[in-house]
């Protein structure tokens, strides 16, 4: 028998193992009424760019653009580089470098690369509406809190 079987067998269920975690730490300890008022509580008021990135090596690549938000309408498309981002470079930023230029920012100056071609573009940053945090809450307690997810109502609940 060759010896490399039982290690892929300790492997295969070790990584069996790590996506049964990873199942198991998805699920929120807060009670559901809670998450939703923390939540509503975080984005009311918040401004957002509607853009989920990625770290490339090296930098940030943007990974999906939402629709109706303040990045497709200026024209920001999924595969940009972001070279650039108020002034700061980010051909070797983070996540975390992105998230900390946003802060606070009301407009956001964009310097991408498309297609090898460099490309300025500009975007303002808009409040989220009520029914963006109303579908944000929605996913979060379905992906979190699958019991209480079926019986809880789309609406808002009372103070």
């Amino acid at each position: 028998m060759n010896p490399r079987y039982p290690r892929l067998a300790f492997l295969t269920i070790l990584l069996a193992a790590a996506g049964v975690y990873a199942q198991e730490a998805k699920k929120c300890t807060v009670p559901p009424r809670e998450c939703e008022r923390q939540i509503r509580a975080m984005l009311t008021g918040k401004r957002y760019l509607g853009v989920q990135i990625e770290e490339a090596n090296p930098g940030l690549i943007v990974k999906v653009v939402v629709p109706d938000s303040p990045a497709e309408r200026a024209d920001l498309r999924e595969g940009d580089r972001l070279i650039a981002v108020n002034g700061h470079y980010t051909t070797t930023a983070t996540i975390r470098d992105f998230k900390q230029i946003m802060e606070g920012a009301r407009s956001l100056f964009l310097i991408v690369q498309r297609h090898g071609v460099f490309k300025k573009i500009d975007v303002r940053l808009e409040p989220y509406s009520e029914a963006q945090i109303e579908k944000i809450i929605a996913q979060h307690l379905a992906q979190s809190h699958t019991a209480t997810a079926a019986a809880t109502p789309n609406t808002p609940s009372q103070p």
